[in-house]
């Protein structure tokens, strides 16, 4: 029998799975990479075959969720004249994104900044997080959400009921409709004057 024969072979995509999934389980800093071949029942070289190391499966996993994000952005729905409902459009879509790509997005997350590619993807987030809140500035001037709340607080409020969604969620646990309409009908009622 050929050594390997009946194992599925190892591609990109399930060594990234496998990486999400020990990064969650362990921590990104706690991870190594014979953790990374245990779980993946490969060699530390097969991954090398794939990848140039820990750092580079970061990146891959975070530049993923990211680029879900920020897709949102460039959707047509964010062409509409009124900014509530341009903010109604990015809350509904980034839930889907985390539910699509939870563990992904539980990856983005949980970095701290301790490497190069910590610090760009808390950097990429923060730009995330600034187009949301000039858009709820910009529903505030409009007169469509409460002026006495500062837009900064309100968008890291309004994100961090969203994001929490990781912590919890599971594929068929919950409705992705529902909890969509439900996140952006409590967010928005809890801004609008």
């Amino acid at each position: 029998m050929e050594r390997g024969a009946g194992r599925t072979p190892y591609d990109l995509e399930r060594l990234l799975a496998v990486a999400v999934s020990v990064f969650i389980e362990k921590g990104y800093d706690g991870t190594s990479m014979e953790d990374l071949a245990r779980a993946a029942g490969i060699s530390k070289s097969s991954i090398y075959h794939h990848v140039e190391g820990k750092e580079e499966l970061l990146r891959l996993t975070v530049e993923r969720a990211l680029d879900a994000l920020f897709a949102i952005l460039s959707e047509e729905e964010m062409r509409a004249p009124r900014a509530i409902d341009r903010l109604r459009h990015v809350l509904g879509r980034a839930v889907e994104v985390l539910c699509a790509e939870a563990p992904y997005v539980t990856v983005l997350l949980r970095v701290r900044g301790n490497t190069e590619t910590e610090r760009w993807a808390l950097e990429r987030r923060r730009e995330f997080d600034r187009h949301v809140s000039e858009i709820v500035t910009r529903a505030a001037a409009e007169g469509d959400i409460r002026s006495d709340l500062r837009p900064a607080l309100a968008e890291r409020l309004v994100l961090g009921m969203v994001n929490s969604i990781t912590e919890w969620y599971r594929p068929g646990q919950a409705d992705v409709t529902e909890l969509k309409e439900t996140i952006v009908a409590m967010a928005t009622a809890g801004l609008s004057k």
